[in-house]
Parts: structure tokens; C-alpha cells; sequence
């Protein structure tokens, strides 16, 4: 799977949010920083943050690689530094590699009655 160049990723980032995640990983690195996708649920308990319709959405983010530092997370979605509400579950270079659901489905349009997900985010402390 080839990665989109800049310059498609700038018309990608203009219309829909996984776009703004690809262009800041694109525009790290640029800048010479190592950088990755990040896919996983966004624990929001007062439903109050973009992208969030419950307390356990999927969500995706980024994170940015700076030497002495670490892995440091960014959500450019809420502008936000830090993961304290962001649960990881698959990390990879493209966000296409670390899509949490993917598939297809062939058969009647009638097939399938309905599907739902649960999750539940608890505290460990």
C-alpha cells in the first residue's frame, strides 16, 4: 500500500477529519521527526469532546517521535497534547494500516438485521 504524497494529502485534509491526523504526521515528518497513526477508542465520560458520540468512540490521533523524549501524543482533531483519555489499540505508518474495522460484506442488502458495539471504559485506579 503506497502512502499519499503531500501534496494529496493537503486535498484530503481540507475536507475530512482522519485528514487533519495524516497532515500533521505528514507535515512531522517533514520536519525530520519520526510520526504514526494511532487507532483506538477516545474516552470521553461527559460526551463533551469532537468525534465522540459515547463514552468509548473510536478515534484515531497522532504521535510524534522526539528523541529524549519519547512518543509524544498529539489529537489534532481536539487540539490536544497528551493521551489520558486515548485508549490505543493498533499503531501504524499509514492511518489505511490501522483502520480498527475493516471488511466487506457480499450477500442480500437484507441479509443483516443489525450489529452494535459495546465498550466499556473503567478506571484501574
Amino acid at each position: 500500500m503506497k502512502a499519499p504524497s503531500r501534496r494529496s494529502t493537503l486535498w484530503i485534509a481540507a475536507g475530512i477529519l482522519p485528514g487533519f491526523r495524516v497532515l500533521f504526521v505528514e507535515a512531522s515528518r517533514s520536519l525530520g521527526f519520526g510520526a504514526r497513526i494511532v487507532s483506538g477508542y477516545l474516552h470521553n465520560s461527559g460526551q463533551d469532546i469532537v468525534g465522540s458520540r459515547d463514552a468509548g468512540s473510536t478515534h484515531a490521533w497522532a504521535e510524534v517521535y522526539v528523541p529524549g523524549a519519547g512518543w509524544i501524543t498529539f489529537d489534532p482533531t481536539n487540539r490536544g497534547v497528551g493521551g489520558f483519555n486515548l485508549i490505543p489499540v493498533a499503531v501504524a505508518r499509514d492511518i489505511r494500516q490501522a483502520m480498527p474495522v475493516a471488511g466487506s460484506f457480499v450477500g442480500i442488502t437484507d441479509a443483516c438485521i443489525g450489529m452494535s458495539v459495546e465498550v466499556r471504559v473503567t478506571s484501574m485506579v
